[in-house]
């Protein structure tokens, strides 16, 4: 092996590029298009003499290179990665109906009798990932996460034969900056080896292929990631420097020139009715295909039309996720209980006889309320149909009544609280009963679960049990008592040994720093989610301006309504949670605000929309305002700089006159949009 900095002979570096050129080539041809051009013994050839000639030049070694997929050192933990463009998640539909609403919706927003072009795709059920590309280059690789941050996991996908460490430039150059959504996934046949090979070495069985890829994907170590069965299809862009389509279709295209692996099921539709003609056939095919889907998605193919229906607070307008009918099985209920939420919710719960559905082990399905109970009229002893709703959450479809004995037991909604023993309400027109003790401990386990949730303060190794144990043992009596524990708390305790203990206590304070969206969410303030959290924190940047904000001022977040601000305003003037915020922020949490607006004149600027626009999308428009620092409201106030006025425009317009507030015409926001750069 020569020296690092030793300069190579006269046309080694020529060779060793033109060998991971071929490389990466032939592995597109082999794992992409499934139509290799040379032998595996020819491949390996070449891959041998790259690997001799980068150890005899190590300075000639690139992140890229065919031979770096594997040898990375394990991590310790995976580092937070924001996604550049949100990774929304989809709207469901479950039936055809609902199908050709979503297509009416559509129509209606754009004011528009055509029919839409549509590209309609498998829907893969695995985890969704986000490649980023930098001059042709893999730079990173991330989980979707929450959708707005993932983990890091470029080492462990770079691991995966079916993802280019380089794009292919030919016949079209890769754009300077690319990034690639797809969904990683394992085949069934290998996923059934996977299984057999982990039972003969005594470890658990993975109990479908989706948990086992996302198991594989978060492996610390990347040479365990490498030795699982992990493919990808990939489906769509985030944010491209470089490169224009006008079509989704065209994308897709252009993703496969480049390397990327695309469904060859994929189709593009004209219409509504022939993708749910498309849907149909696919469902039918389902179960012979080499992996699971549990649906297809429909997209508008027009990049334009995507542009001006923008997206909602969780999902894009254009697409939809219509899922196949769920997987159904029969058991039998053997006992319906009540638990307590964190908001005090009291939910009855069935308790059956265990039965796999779709995939999965399912003994308990939520029976959501006293009304829903009586409806189905589920008894214990029952026997019933339940599915996996969406394919996801396990629910009572059916009771099964020719099955009865007359030995079945009806259910009745406890008078008093299972967990404290206080009487139970159920307010006038709510269909939920509840526990009122704010001190119960039903409720303290379920918000401190809530609080240590992944999509919260992400506080790895806090499940149910343990959960339990500290509460039952008087350890932690509020979020705020996590952080005053210490592994000498925990050792005395079943279940703890200095390595566990030492784990849990890690993972609490290395969640002391967290972005502030998901602080808010943490707390578990009711109505108030993810979304709700994130356009909250996007709004009022520190957590003492949000909690001295009045309804009014809340009002003027988009959307944020009467019913979440009067929710806010409770929370924060509640004696009790000032006290529990006081001692989170003397524990030592450093609550990340969001990146400040960009300086432009519009910046700090609060603006109304109202009335139909022409010119551009609602969403298109307020985007081009919060792009420039503005902010956008759904209310009209004193606090209101700007109303933009479309055709036929409601109250709003009439408010802004009253208070003075100045009014644009779509003409002059466009100006003022242009000016402000």
């Amino acid at each position: 092996m020569q020296e690092r900095g030793a300069t190579p002979p006269a046309g080694v570096a020529a060779r060793v590029e033109e060998l991971r050129r071929q490389l990466h080539y032939h592995n597109y041809r082999y794992y992409v298009l499934d139509d290799p051009v040379v032998s595996d013994a020819e491949y390996d050839r070449l891959l041998r003499e790259l690997e001799a000639l980068e150890a005899g030049y190590p300075d000639l070694v690139t992140p890229d290179s065919p031979t770096r997929r594997v040898g990375a050192a394990p991590l310790d933990k995976f580092e937070s990665v924001t996604h550049r463009l949100p990774m929304l998640s989809l709207e469901n539909a479950f039936s055809d109906t609902e199908v050709r609403e979503f297509d009416d919706r559509l129509r209606r927003f754009l004011r528009t009798t055509d029919e839409f072009d549509y590209v309609v795709e498998p829907k893969m059920d695995g985890v969704a990932v986000e490649l980023v590309y930098e001059e042709g280059r893999l730079v990173v690789g991330s989980t979707r996460g929450d959708g707005v941050r993932g983990e890091n996991v470029t080492q462990n996908l770079k691991t995966l034969r079916t993802v280019p460490l380089a794009l292919l430039a030919d016949p079209v150059p890769p754009p300077a900056l690319l990034e690639v959504r797809g969904e990683v996934y394992i085949e069934l046949e290998p996923f059934k080896k996977l299984n057999q090979e982990r039972l003969a070495r005594g470890e658990p069985a993975f109990a479908n292929p989706r948990n086992a890829a996302a198991g594989s994907l978060r492996q610390l170590d990347p040479a365990v990631t490498a030795a699982r069965p992990l493919k990808i299809y990939c489906y769509g862009v985030g944010e491209v420097a470089g490169a224009a389509f006008t079509s989704h279709e065209q994308t897709l295209e252009a993703l496969k020139q480049w390397g990327f692996p695309i469904n060859p099921l994929i189709q593009r539709c004209r219409g509504i009715e022939a993708a749910v003609a498309y849907h149909r056939d696919l469902e039918r095919q389902r179960h012979g295909l080499p992996y699971e889907i549990d649906g297809v998605v429909i997209k508008v193919d027009s990049l334009d039309l995507q542009s001006r229906l923008g997206a909602k607070s969780r999902s894009p307008r254009w697409a939809l996720a219509y899922k196949f009918a769920a997987t159904q099985a029969t058991t039998q209920v053997l006992k319906i209980e009540v638990n307590v939420g964190r908001t005090g919710a009291v939910t009855p719960m069935a308790l059956m006889a265990p039965v796999e559905v779709g995939g999965v082990v399912v003994s308990r399905a939520t029976l959501h309320n006293e009304d829903e109970v009586a409806r189905k009229d589920v008894r214990e002893g029952d026997w019933v149909l339940v599915q996996r709703a969406g394919d996801v959450i396990p629910e009572v479809v059916k009771v099964i009544t020719e099955r009865r004995t007359g030995a079945e037991k009806p259910f009745s909604m406890p008078g008093r609280c299972p967990v404290c023993d206080t009487p139970l309400v159920r307010p006038a027109g709510e269909a939920v009963t509840r526990c009122p003790n704010r001190h119960c401990l039903g409720q303290l386990k379920r918000s401190i679960r809530h609080f240590a949730g992944k999509t919260a303060m992400d506080i790895d190794g806090l499940g149910e049990k343990i959960v339990n144990l500290l509460v039952d043992k008087g350890l932690v009596q509020n979020v705020a008592d996590l952080y005053r524990l210490r592994e000498d708390d925990l050792l005395p305790l079943e279940r703890f040994a200095e390595k566990s203990a030492a784990n849990i206590i890690r993972a609490i304070q290395g969640s002391k720093r967290t972005p502030l969206d998901r602080f808010i969410f943490a707390l578990g303030i009711r109505y108030v989610g993810e979304a709700t959290a994130r356009l909250l924190a996007q709004h009022f940047h520190t957590l003492e301006a949000l909690a001295q904000a009045t309804e009014e001022d809340l009002l003027q977040v988009e959307g944020v309504g009467p019913q979440v601000a009067a929710s806010l305003r409770e929370y924060f003037q509640n004696p009790r949670h000032q006290e529990l915020l006081a001692y989170l922020m003397q524990a030592g949490l450093a609550l990340e605000s969001p990146p400040p607006p960009p300086q432009t004149a519009l910046a700090g600027k609060t603006f109304v929309f109202t009335g139909a626009l022409s010119r551009f999308s609602r969403e298109e428009a307020k985007s081009l305002v919060t792009a420039r620092g503005g902010k956008v409201s759904s209310s009209v106030s004193a606090k209101t700089d700007f109303v933009v006025v479309g055709a036929d425009p409601g109250s709003k317009f009439a408010r802004a006159r009253e208070l003075g507030v100045t009014v644009l015409d779509e003409e002059q926001f466009a100006e003022m949009i242009r000016r402000s750069g």
